[in-house]
């Protein structure tokens, strides 16, 4: 075999290995040293270009023993080197940034022997050296082009070597052209790897910005689109850390390491479409305002109708002593009727049936209404009205009423009213998109919420599943709205929105509703709940585990490998990191 076809064949070779090289760092670094041992260069140096700036990434000599950059660890302490001068203009003294300017390699025999660059720093350095016996000679100075002809940087290599005299010579023979064909290989190679993690890291920014700007949405999630993948990652590397057990076979790679990166920070990335006054709504009456307002004034008309109707029966020549007294005690029921719907607007306690009976019958009394309710509204809100008859004026009316026009139709039905939708969701879905019915709301048993509102919110996954579903992920992504998508679903098929069962989900998926919970249960920044302890959140997962809302495997792993311990000293405040005995959390 000719030298000539060796050396094709070690270009080819070293190609292969360059392309298959994501780590730019890496890759750089087997740039600079290919290309020393096919030259039998002594040193090399390799500049990236930064602007108007070429920056020293890695410089090896090897009879010096000196590595700096790359895998080293060393930094290199060079300053870089400037491409322009003090007027602007290209700087042509320095060998390397003549090179770079000019596109063109430069091959010196002997720097001692060249009066066309400046070689000030160089003879310095030998100096410095000199009791080594080290002398610079021979260089090759070689621009490293992209596919735009662009110079991205320059590979310099430093002292051809014999390798068994020792001898330095100059970079001759036909060694130029396979180092100007390297570079170039080299070159492509690197910006492509450059542009890979510049659209990477663009790619996390966009993943981030979204996350951050559902948190900043609303005061009841803040932080937990940022939370979430800090634990479920911690959790998924006590998984892949694992040699017996359940999780012995569990592996992680780097790519399985992303996907669950993308996922965990895009789960709940659906919330982008939920309406902010339904995750918010702190009261039972509450939409865009909060309706209680409206309905005090209705009780005070109801007070300022008995003082009038007292003053009119006095004036007729009614028992004043008596009717004063009777006015007195229903002025103190309307009060107290008010102050129940009112403490039962706030929805702090569970409401029994005896208390929604009460609700329904306060809501029975009745008030005058002389004005006409029908104008001033929006469209929306005038077509609902339409739909029944207007009643003549004036006209009595309940205090609290369910009427018609509460109820809200879908625009567009959701993807999950359709039984054969082709997500595969299963998810119970309401007449309607609201009912703002008055007694309706009130009669909430536990928290704010009415069917149709918790219907909302939960199907900010459907809308997850949808968006990334729809998106072109490429295949090492392929499982992110798998993952992304498991933290409402529970072990037991009664999860949402596909009811799948634990065998029907990946590791990582069952950790997304690990993560979800406990930064849920843990969470200070919620205004509707207190926050609770590291035993109190325990002891609540523990009785989903043993419900089989939550896979019992991780649950116990995540006691086992101390993650919850460690996410509470990254995360939880100092009153919520109690004592907490693991063995009185497991489940059997």
């Amino acid at each position: 075999m000719t030298t000539d076809s060796t050396s094709a064949n070690r270009l080819i070779e070293i190609g292969i290995a360059l392309s298959a090289e994501k780590d730019t760092t890496v890759l750089m670094e087997k740039i600079l040293l290919e290309a020393m041992d096919i030259s039998q260069a002594d040193g090399g140096t390799l500049y990236l270009r930064d602007e108007d700036f070429l920056k020293f990434e890695i410089v090896r000599t090897n009879s010096l023993e000196i590595a700096q950059g790359g895998t080293t660890g060393g930094e290199v302490t060079l300053p870089p080197m400037a491409l322009k001068n003090a007027e602007g203009l290209p700087n042509t003294h320095n060998i390397v940034t003549y090179a770079a300017n000019e596109g063109k390699t430069v091959n010196i025999p002997d720097v001692y022997l060249s009066d066309d660059f400046d070689f000030t720093g160089t003879k310095k350095f030998d100096e410095a050296f000199g009791f080594k016996g080290f002398r610079s000679t021979s260089f090759l100075t070689v621009p490293m082009k992209n596919n735009a002809d662009e110079v991205i940087g320059v590979l310099q290599l430093l002292n051809r070597t014999d390798p068994e005299t020792k001898e330095v010579g100059p970079f001759d023979g036909g060694i130029q052209p396979i180092i100007e064909a390297l570079a170039s290989q080299a070159a492509v190679a690197l910006d492509n790897a450059t542009l890979l993690k510049e659209m990477t890291e663009l790619q996390q920014a966009f993943i981030q910005l979204l996350a951050n700007a559902l948190d900043a949405k609303s005061p009841y999630t803040g932080g937990h689109c940022q939370r979430v993948p800090e634990l479920a990652q911690m959790l998924t590397e006590a998984a892949n850390a694992e040699t017996t057990g359940v999780f012995k076979d569990f592996n992680l790679s780097e790519e399985d390491r992303y996907e669950l990166y993308v996922a965990s920070w895009m789960h709940d990335c659906g919330k982008v479409v939920t309406p902010e006054y339904v995750v918010d709504k702190s009261t039972k009456l509450e939409t865009i305002t909060d309706r209680i307002h409206e309905i005090r004034v209705r009780f005070e008309v109801l007070k300022r109708d008995a003082e009038i109707d007292c003053l009119k029966a006095i004036i007729a020549g009614g028992d004043a002593a008596a009717l004063q007294a009777a006015l007195t005690e229903r002025l103190a029921e309307i009060d107290a009727d008010f102050y129940f719907i009112a403490e039962t607007n706030v929805g702090g306690e569970f409401l029994d049936d005896d208390a929604k009976a009460r609700v329904k019958a306060i809501a029975e009394q009745t008030w005058t209404r002389t004005l006409n309710n029908r104008v001033g509204i929006s469209i929306e809100e005038r077509k609902r009205f339409e739909r029944t008859p207007a009643p003549d004026l004036p006209v009595v009316e309940q205090l609290l009423m369910d009427r018609d026009d509460h109820l809200i139709p879908y625009e567009v039905q959701p993807f999950s009213a359709d039984p054969d939708n082709p997500y595969g969701f299963k998810v119970d879905v309401p007449e309607y998109k609201f009912n703002k019915g008055e007694v309706y709301n009130l009669s909430i048993s536990r928290g704010t919420l009415t069917n149709e509102e918790r219907f909302i919110i939960n199907d900010h996954i459907v809308q997850t599943a949808v968006m990334l579903e729809n998106l072109p992920l490429p295949k090492a992504l392929r499982r992110v709205p798998e993952i992304a998508c498991g933290h409402h679903e529970k072990i037991d098929g009664t999860g949402y929105p596909r009811k799948l069962t634990g065998d029907q989900m990946s590791v990582q998926a069952r950790v997304m509703a690990i993560a979800d919970v406990f930064e849920a249960l843990t969470a200070a920044d919620r205004p509707y709940k207190d926050r609770k302890t590291l035993s109190q959140s325990l002891r609540i997962m523990s009785f989903m585990a043993k419900d089989n809302h939550m896979d019992r495997d991780l649950y116990h792993l995540f006691l086992d490998s101390g993650v919850y311990r460690d996410y509470a000293d990254k995360f939880l405040l100092e009153d919520q990191i109690d004592e907490v005995d693991i063995e009185e959390y497991r489940v059997a």
